[in-house]
Formats: structure tokens, sequence, C-alpha cells
């Protein structure tokens, strides 16, 4: 396995991300300790991740319901 370089780490992970560069107040906003991301960053990321956030403008349509 060939070891990455921190370049070539966060090159990676900005492909998979699905904003580079995330900016506070319009991505996202802290709330106790906790990233809390906004509708706008849902709506870059293109699709429910189904972890309910708050902020899911799908409708949490991959949801699981409780049992």
């Amino acid at each position: 396995m060939k070891k990455m370089d921190s370049t070539s780490e966060q090159r990676a992970a900005a492909a998979t991300w699905p904003i580079p560069d995330l900016v506070e107040g319009t991505h996202f906003y802290m709330e106790k300790g906790f990233m809390v991301f906004t509708e706008a960053y849902h709506q870059a990321r293109g699709r429910c991740c189904g972890n309910a956030c708050r902020h899911c403008p799908f409708d949490h349509v991959n949801v699981r319901s409780a049992r």
C-alpha cells in the first residue's frame, strides 16, 4: 500500500467532499461544540444522507423509521 503525502490526502478529501472549502455561516454553524450543516450544504451534497439532519431539504427520504 502506497503512503499518501498530506497534499495528496487533501486532494482526495476534497474530491469526496461535496464542497472543497466550507464557509462557516454559509455551509455550517457551530452549536454546543457540534458542526451543524445548513440547507445550502445539503443542497450542494445533492442527496439525503439518512442521518435525520436538522436542515435536510430532501424530506429525510433516506432516514430509517424508528421501530
